[in-house]
């Protein structure tokens, strides 16, 4: 990165119809000059909804997307390429794959379902988390390095606890510079935060990264505020799960899930 350019207020240029290129701001956690992977999650959303703004509008609805992360995230030029796999009126299978150097290092499948009125059957276990406005915000950059956690507004219900955490994210930056994005990309660009914010052992002597993530939504979600009600557990033998409940403003929304590798720092 060119130190003496400004940086643009988003995580990420645009340079062709395919191309993107990584500001500072999705420096990564575990390693300043890879990608954290939330803003990324979120600009194949992003990538995936220009795919289908491209055709006649279904009326579908994101109701699940599963990533799988192939690679090294570096802080490069990457590229994104979208293809429908099952196309339908009533459910559709979209699949994205991200190259950086030509290499495949994440790879993308996300289900559209119907959109029906369904709100006379609507409910569910969880509510509506206390407000962001009441809370005081926590620096995450005491935990974690890296242009993106820099760039959050994190404020948790509580005090952190290893292990278990409840926190409202949200950021200033745009995902695309000078592009709007849907409230499912915004939202979805902060979800991978939730494996930071309820962490077992600190980072400086454990790695715990995660190699997927799936989110699951049952309604879509709305506002600049992703809740996070994050559960993280590590297994004897290596691995380890984040879970969380995924909120908006208005309530819950859905559900993610990250499995873990766990493993102790070299040094350690």
């Amino acid at each position: 990165m060119n130190t003496g350019t400004p940086v643009p207020d988003s995580y990420y240029v645009r340079i062709d119809e395919h191309h993107y290129k990584p500001t500072t701001h999705a420096g990564g956690a575990w390693d300043p000059d890879e990608q954290h992977f939330s803003p990324l999650g979120g600009l194949v959303v992003h990538a995936i909804d220009r795919h289908r703004a491209a055709r006649p509008d279904t009326g579908l609805v994101l109701a699940r997307i599963s990533y799988d992360i192939l690679g090294r995230l570096a802080l490069d030029e990457c590229e994104i390429r979208v293809e429908t796999i099952r196309p339908g009126r009533t459910i559709e299978l979209i699949e994205a794959v991200m190259l950086i150097a030509d290499r495949p290092v994440v790879l993308a499948r996300a289900w559209y379902l119907a959109g029906l009125d369904t709100s006379t059957v609507a409910g569910g276990p969880d509510a509506p988390l206390t407000p962001p406005e009441v809370l005081t915000p926590w620096p995450m950059t005491q935990v974690w390095p890296g242009g993106y956690i820099a760039s959050l507004d994190v404020r948790p219900l509580a005090p952190p606890q290893p292990g278990r955490t409840t926190a409202w994210v949200s950021t200033r930056l745009g995902l695309v510079a000078g592009e709007r994005s849907s409230p499912a990309a915004s939202h979805i660009a902060l979800v991978d935060t939730a494996n930071g914010i309820a962490v077992r052992q600190p980072p400086t002597a454990w790695m715990f990264p995660n190699v997927d993530l799936t989110v699951h939504l049952h309604r879509r979600p709305e506002g600049h505020w992703t809740g996070l009600d994050t559960t993280v557990t590590f297994g004897p033998t290596g691995q380890g799960l984040t879970s969380t409940v995924l909120h908006d403003i208005n309530g819950p929304v859905g559900h993610a899930q990250q499995i873990l590798t766990v493993r102790p720092m070299p040094d350690h």
